[in-house]
Formats: C-alpha cells, sequence, structure tokens
C-alpha cells in the first residue's frame, strides 16, 4: 500500500497577509505546493489529503486542487474553528473571542476519518525537498500499518532561517536514530550582528544554528490519531476559552515519545528550506524555483493539464 501525503493548508497567514498556500510562484501559475506534491508523487506517495479552511475553498479548487486532482488521487477535507468541539465547547470558544483553528493538532485530526494507511503530514508554505519524500515514502512503505513506530524529517537550523523575521521551529533531542524530545519555539530568527536567537520565556538564548529541527514533516502509522486524539482532548478542556493558543504537532509527537506511545524514526536532510512565511519572500521563492526549472530539477510545466 503506498502511503499518502496529508498537508496542512488551513493556515491563516497572519504574517503573510493573504492566503500564500494559493499564491502563485510558478513559471504557468503554479503554487509552492504544486512543487511538494509533484515531488511526494515522483517518490512514490499514492495520494494527497489537503486540509483546507472552507471559505477557501473555491479559490483553492481553481487554483490549486483541480490542477492537481486531474493528475493525481487528492481530496480535501476542512478544518475550522468548531471542528471537533463538542456545543459546550463551541459556546466557551466563542465566548472568549476566539477567531482562528486550533493548530495543527488540530488540523491533522480534522483527516482522521480520511486516511486508513501510514502518511507523512507537511506544511503547505514550506519547500522541503525531493530526498525528504524519497526518504519518508521508503519508511512509510515499509512499516506496519497498525504499528506505532513513527519518523520525522530532521533540517539543520540554519538551513530554514528567514531573512525577513522570526520563524518558529522545534529543536530536536536525538538518541541514535530515534527523537528523543523536542520543543517548539515560535520566535527564533537572526540578531543585527548576524546570528540566530530564541526567545525563551521572555529570554533571548544564542543558537548555534547547527542544531537539527522539525519543519513538520512527520510520517505516522494511523495508530497516531489515537494518541493524537488523547492529546487534544487534554489540551482543548485546559485552552478552550484562549484567544490564541495553538495545540502544535511537534509536542504531541513529542509526548508521544515520552509516554511510550510511540517512537519516531529521526532521518536527517541537508536540503534548504524555502517558505512562504513572509510577503517579501515570495519573490525569493519565485526566484529559486526559477533556477530549479532552469537547472532541469524540475520541467518548466509541472502538470500535464
Amino acid at each position: 500500500m503506498k502511503p499518502t501525503l496529508l498537508v496542512m493548508a488551513a493556515g491563516m497567514g497572519s504574517r503573510y497577509g493573504g492566503v500564500k498556500q494559493i499564491d502563485a510562484v510558478g513559471m504557468h501559475g503554479e503554487t509552492l505546493l504544486d512543487f511538494g506534491v509533484r515531488d511526494a508523487l515522483d517518490s512514490g506517495f499514492g495520494r494527497v489529503v489537503f486540509i483546507i479552511r472552507p471559505d477557501i475553498e473555491k479559490d483553492f479548487r481553481e487554483r490549486l486542487f483541480d490542477r492537481i486532482a486531474r493528475n493525481m488521487d487528492a481530496s480535501y477535507v476542512f478544518q475550522s474553528l468548531d471542528s471537533l468541539l463538542t456545543p459546550e465547547q463551541k459556546k466557551k470558544a466563542a465566548d472568549a473571542g476566539r477567531t482562528k483553528p486550533w493548530g495543527t493538532i488540530h488540523a491533522v485530526l480534522c483527516a482522521k476519518e480520511a486516511i486508513k494507511e501510514p502518511f507523512a503530514v507537511i506544511n503547505a508554505d514550506d519547500y522541503y525537498g525531493r530526498d525528504a519524500y524519497k526518504t519518508m515514502e521508503a519508511y512509510l512503505a515499509s512499516v506496519d500499518a497498525d504499528g506505532t513506530d513513527h519518523a520525522m524529517v530532521g533540517y539543520v537550523l540554519k538551513n530554514t532561517m528567514s531573512l525577513n523575521g522570526t520563524v518558529t521551529r522545534a529543536i530536536c533531542q536525538v538518541d541514535g536514530d530515534y527523537l528523543r524530545t523536542m520543543r517548539e519555539n515560535p520566535k527564533i530568527g537572526y540578531t543585527s550582528d548576524g546570528r540566530i536567537e530564541v526567545l525563551i520565556d521572555g529570554t533571548a538564548q544564542l543558537l548555534t544554528g547547527e542544531e537539527w529541527v522539525s519543519m513538520n514533516f512527520f510520517g505516522f502509522t494511523p495508530r497516531a490519531f489515537t494518541t493524537f486524539q488523547s492529546y487534544w482532548d487534554a489540551f482543548i478542556t485546559e485552552n478552550v476559552t484562549a484567544e490564541k493558543t495553538e495545540c502544535y504537532l511537534p509536542e504531541g509527537a513529542a509526548q508521544m515519545v515520552r509516554s511510550g506511545e510511540g517512537r519516531i524514526r529521526f532521518f536527517t536532510t541537508q536540503e534548504k528550506w524555502f517558505g512562504m512565511t513572509y510577503a517579501q519572500d515570495r519573490e525569493s521563492v519565485r526566484e529559486q524555483l526559477a533556477q530549479k526549472i532552469a537547472s532541469g530539477y524540475y520541467p518548466e510545466k509541472l502538470w500535464e493539464k
């Protein structure tokens, strides 16, 4: 059974200032996500499932989904503020002024009924590199679909930085070939003299840039849904009245390891990330994709239709 690619494409794009998931950056109107899906298809993934917001469905279909669906098995599910909440929780969240969905664990659980085979998870607005997809596909194609052995691809921090602002990365601690723990850090950026620092609990700490970080490129068996459901249930009970707090996938995956409910094989890559975090990133992404097309890494037209 070929693994599935699950794409988290329901983000609000507050830092970018628009719906970056469907912003054209290719030579023929392709989005950054087109290139990632093509890499996954060429690496052996059997289908793709997108997680989107209901309010972008029409534009999403016209500017991305219909094109991909003509070339491979594709579907989508919705993530909204009210997804997975009980009526009582919905009221509490509304009374607290909550306006955005609940993060990446919430997103993955919205696809629970759509996926029954091993699957990889990626962000819609990040470029991961073809080697990472090949590594993940080979692993997921070999695992027991009912097992508790999972995987992730770690990136070198300095290869994942933006020149246009801070980034969110989970810094990983590894024992041998397996993840020991990781912590999501929402404010990692350059200092005025070019060093890298992270703000933790209000205190700035310097980093070397050689740290391994998560870019939300994970591979799971369907057993992970059970673990994430428990993590989500505890999170929403505590945070249902929080206006902005999110339930992060790296934190849930780390808890899986700590609790002994699963192991996460830690693969690495030297691929250099680029992505659509800020509006200023758009031209850089266009240029880097154009270079890859010029070198023959990608065809000028990704899809036949």
